[in-house]
């Protein structure tokens, strides 16, 4: 359905995308089309045209600016909203519309709909009618005249409306933790008696039991987990790229996660800052019922505004319990979790603090060493206690899930290997790789050095590259940047390893070892010919060879650490 730049030939008359969004979305609360429109022909236009356009179409409060100007950005996108309720006027109806600046001299216009080819035929026209008044000049009211009999006795097409659950849901999203948060929520739910199904990144999984691999954190995957009659809690993470492309899978869900807001994948899909991901993202918090509850990060300032775009109650978590913004959620009525004297805490206005467990007793924190992780467990066992289950369930369910792989594979794994210990972890972005670097060096004996084998997907900025250089060269006594064989995204062979040295080279950092993947960098840091001391940690950006990694390991007479082997060497550490 969707047109894209590489796949169409140049066409002023037609959309340059027309996306049908199956659920809620950036714009509505309900399917939708996105239109991507040429608006060269507004941006470059002068003033007093693009006033006489606008007074024809009856835009509402216009906005003119000069020729090319944010200003006039944002002008070219009123005048296409306009078209859209003009255009359904001559079908004598009303739809709303809202448009907004795109990129490349394009503009963004969003409208709700029912019936798919209704929905496709009307994109087109209102297509039509955009080109035929701005770039060729035509009188409005003639270019919409054509809009009824371009429509005229079709066929309406299949109805679009989003899943309504039946079954109590949790929605997962943020930059970080999202898969983490879900399998833990979902491990939960299972351990208060009821089946969970759960769609994420690293596929799908039922009652425990993986049907689907693959990223399914899109709207298909919240369909896959919702159309098995034994799931009793669906737990679905929702990725930036789901929501924009094809919307949320379902029309409303029971309570909302948002883990945090950092830096990934800016520059894609029309997303460019901080600011415009937290809108996406927070599409999740928008939909979720007024009986419901959104979990939110009340360290994260982003986060912490999504509050006001819902009618849930809130729920606030921190590590911090001298972070003064959770009291803001109970003023709301809502709750706050956090960490007094080392307890997972709930607090609650006019109610004394309900203990939930000890953190040390919680082996996902690795005795407290991974803030992050503590921050899911948190975020966890509010969603899981706002969804019904029991708290000595969560109580068992926190003591019984852990790092390794059988219950979080490919996050902050641990291994050993002889008296050095190997860190697996899908760092990806900076926040990812901070954490990664954190427990390595939390779990450095004293002694030992910390080895870092570096690398992300080429789809990532130079800047993001070149900021995670600088922070692996900060922290590693060793640094080893891995070349990709799989998501180079198109980057050249040597290129990404260059942004990598510049960064490295700004924290001081010029000594810096190339592989050629992660395993030949593992292998590596391994069989260095000034050998690793014993204490040491070798941290693992494991991206593509996960299984090859550990299947390594495994030869060389090493194997996963158990949460009291972790917790003994983060304490060992400390005590160094």
């Amino acid at each position: 359905m969707a047109q894209t730049g590489a796949d169409r030939e140049p066409d002023p008359s037609g959309p340059i995308e027309l996306r049908v969004l199956t659920g809620p979305n950036l714009y509505f609360p309900r399917p939708a089309v996105k239109l991507t429109l040429d608006a060269s022909g507004v941006l470059a236009a002068d003033p007093a045209r693009v006033v006489a356009w606008q007074r024809a179409l009856r835009v509402r409060e216009p906005t003119v600016g000069l020729p090319r100007s944010p200003a006039r950005a944002v002008a070219a996108a009123e005048l296409a909203a306009a078209v859209v309720r003009r255009a359904a006027g001559r079908l004598r109806t009303r739809v709303a519309a809202v448009g907004r600046p795109g990129d490349d001299d394009t503009v963004v216009v969003a409208y709700p709909f029912r019936h798919r080819r209704t929905a496709e035929l009307f994109g087109a026209a209102v297509a039509e009618v955009f080109a035929a008044v701005t770039l060729r000049d035509e009188d409005p009211g003639h270019a919409l005249d054509q809009v009824r009999p371009a429509l005229a006795g079709h066929d309406p097409g299949e109805t679009i409306a989003p899943l309504r659950p039946s079954i109590p849901v949790v929605a997962v999203t943020g930059t970080n933790g999202k898969t983490t948060t879900t399998r833990l929520i979902a491990h939960l739910v299972k351990a208060g008696g009821r089946i969970p199904g759960w769609s994420s990144t690293d596929g799908i999984v039922i009652d425990g039991v993986e049907v689907e691999s693959g990223d399914w954190s899109g709207p298909g995957g919240a369909a896959r987990v919702l159309a098995d009659p034994s799931v009793q809690v669906a737990v679905t993470e929702t990725a930036r790229g789901g929501i924009l492309l094809r919307g949320v899978g379902t029309s409303v869900n029971d309570v909302s996660v948002v883990t945090n807001i950092s830096a990934d994948h800016l520059g894609l899909l029309g997303v460019h800052t901080l600011d415009q991901l937290a809108e996406v993202k927070s599409v999740i918090v928008r939909i979720t019922k007024p009986s419901g509850w959104t979990v939110l990060n009340a360290d994260d300032p982003l986060v912490r505004a999504m509050r006001s775009v819902s009618r849930a109650k809130p729920w606030f978590f921190s590590p911090d319990r001298d972070n003064p913004y959770l009291d803001d959620a109970l003023e709301a009525g809502g709750r706050a979790i956090t960490v007094i004297d080392g307890q997972i805490v709930i607090l609650g206005r006019g109610h004394d603090p309900t203990d939930v467990i000890a953190l040390a007793d919680v082996p996902l924190t690795m005795a407290g060493a991974s803030r992050v992780n503590t921050a899911n467990a948190l975020a966890a066992t509010a969603a899981a206690i706002a969804i019904g289950v029991p708290l000595p369930a969560v109580r068992e369910g926190l003591r019984t899930f852990t790092t390794g792989a059988a219950h979080n594979a490919g996050r902050l794994n641990v291994y050993r290997l002889g008296g050095r210990a190997v860190v697996l972890d899908l760092a990806h972005n900076e926040a990812s790789l901070e954490s990664l670097l954190a427990v390595a060096r939390a779990l450095t004996l004293p002694g030992g050095e910390l080895a870092v084998v570096l690398g992300t997907a080429g789809d990532r900025p130079d800047e993001a590259i070149h900021a995670m250089g600088a922070i692996a060269g900060r922290s590693a006594d060793r640094l080893l940047v891995a070349g990709r064989t799989k998501y180079t995204r198109g980057r050249q062979a040597g290129e990404m390893e260059a942004i990598w040295r510049a960064g490295a080279a700004e924290a001081g950092v010029v000594d810096v070892t190339e592989s050629a993947d992660e395993l030949s960098g593992l292998v590596a840091a391994l069989d260095a010919a000034v050998p690793l001391p014993d204490g040491s940690v070798v941290a693992v950006c494991a991206l593509e060879q996960r299984a090859e990694l550990v299947a390594e390991i495994e030869r060389r007479g090493g194997g996963e650490m158990s949460p009291d082997e972790v917790a003994e060497r983060v304490r060992a550490a400390a005590a160094g």
